[in-house]
């Protein structure tokens, strides 16, 4: 089977990439190849991005309109819901979602979905890099083997790499040039290949020896957070029983200059990646009979806390039961500052709430309307008058726009997950997680 070679038709014109999959990951990758000199065509199927994108809005946070409508006018990205206009790229980079199935277990259909569209057209001296987040062993086992149906041979005529993501949406001290870029190669050609192109992006590159490590680095980055925030989660739960407050014993161990690192508690992991990608290697040991006894537990400790929270407000709110209570959560978003609520704790926390009986209601400023269970709920306008109304405000999410001195001065009780209470009053009746047994 012959394929046609890739080339540069002009070497004055700017040089193009694809990227498949317009998310927190490949949108702001876009943008940095536009920034640094390249022609970018976006691919996602679907429509309704490419139609906002079109139109030069923007559907993230951390993406202003005006850099979309900068790169769009400056005829530097092409966004697209048709796999042909790849066919001008020198490299593919794939940034699809890799979630988990209803039984915990990876679901790569959107990556091989991608890669047999990606099969189907690649050019001779086309590279394909994997960015999205998965077990060790995708790119080797899984990705080569669907572009080899192409009848081109790895190394050779076509090039395969990973380089894992490490967006951190919300985070403005760190722009993605800034983060020291992971990369592999299948082969060493496809290693030059992939440092060649990312050495014009990113301001540190640290080469890897191979696919399967690279894709572990990503994993290990993730369970490191899983293990160390949800053991922390764990000695929230201790001090609440001690009746210590854990946030000045964390506060006095993190003066300690080595041997140390602060995790906070909260009520719970949320994130596409921390709450995901541990499990992804939970499932690939398993093949192996072996299991991680580290990421079992936390995994365990980390789906404990909505239901731990909703014990706690039956206890600090007794003798009244929650059946009839009115419960506002503040914060959707799985993290301060951004519209993500995928695997965001306050979804969980609502559910057990309103199972309890309890009439919950939410407000969240980056997020209008939420899924929760089947039915959409909408963010409420907080008011003197509705926070009266509220047994309880749970603070879920420390959003920078939090009105504090707002819900301290008008919501009876508050129960504070993050500690944004700290060092303040008000005619509240305020407590804390791990921050012991009474109120503050």
């Amino acid at each position: 089977m012959s394929k046609e070679q890739f080339v540069t038709t002009n070497k004055n014109e700017p040089r193009t990439v694809a990227i498949v999959g317009l998310g927190y990951v490949g949108l702001p990758l876009a943008l940095l190849f536009v920034q640094k000199g390249f022609h970018v065509m976006g691919i996602d199927l679907d429509h309704q991005k490419i139609d906002k994108l079109n139109r030069g809005q923007s559907y993230i946070n951390e993406v202003q309109d005006l850099d979309i409508q900068a790169a769009i006018n400056a005829k530097r990205f092409t966004p697209s819901d048709q796999y042909s206009v790849m066919d001008a790229a020198e490299a593919i980079i794939i940034c699809v979602p890799t979630p988990l199935t209803s039984y915990g277990t990876p679901d790569l259909s959107y990556l091989t979905q991608a890669a047999k569209e990606i099969s189907g057209r690649l050019k001779k001296g086309q590279l394909v890099i994997l960015e999205s987040s998965t077990y060790p062993g995708t790119t080797r086992e899984v990705l080569v083997p669907v572009l080899s149906k192409s009848g081109l041979k790895i190394g050779t005529d076509f090039y395969a790499a990973y380089s894992p993501e490490r967006v951190d949406p919300g985070n403005k001290e760190y722009p993605i040039e800034n983060i020291p870029k992971v990369v592999s190669g299948i082969t060493p050609c496809c290693l030059d290949r992939v440092e060649k192109l990312y050495r014009q992006l990113f301001n540190r590159i640290h080469s890897i020896s191979t696919t399967d490590a690279a894709e572990m680095t990503k994993l290990l980055e993730n369970s490191y957070r899983l293990v160390n925030i949800s053991f922390i989660n764990e000695l929230a739960m201790i001090c609440d029983v001690l009746n210590l407050n854990l946030w000045e014993i964390i506060d006095a161990a993190n003066t300690k200059p080595f041997g140390f690192k602060a995790f906070f508690p909260g009520p719970g992991i949320g994130g596409h990646c921390i709450p995901v990608d541990p499990s992804y290697l939970a499932w690939k040991i398993k093949q192996y009979g072996i299991k991680s006894d580290f990421i079992q537990i936390s995994n365990a400790v980390n789906h404990t806390m909505p239901l731990y929270i909703a014990q706690q407000l039956k206890r600090h709110l007794a003798p009244k039961p929650l059946t009839g209570m009115n419960v506002l959560v503040y914060g959707a978003a799985y993290k301060p500052d951004i519209a993500d609520y995928r695997e965001s704790a306050s979804i969980e926390l609502i559910q057990i709430l309103q199972s309890e009986g309890a009439e919950v209601l939410y407000h969240d400023p980056y997020i209008p309307s939420l899924l929760v269970g089947e039915t959409i709920l909408e963010s409420v306008t907080l008011t003197e008058e509705m926070l009266k109304k509220m047994d309880c405000v749970v603070i879920a999410t420390d959003h920078a726009s939090l009105p504090l001195s707002f819900l301290l001065n008008h919501a009876p009780f508050i129960y504070d997950t993050r500690n944004v209470t700290k060092g303040v009053t008000g005619r509240s009746k305020i407590v804390r997680l791990g921050g012991g047994q009474g109120e503050v």
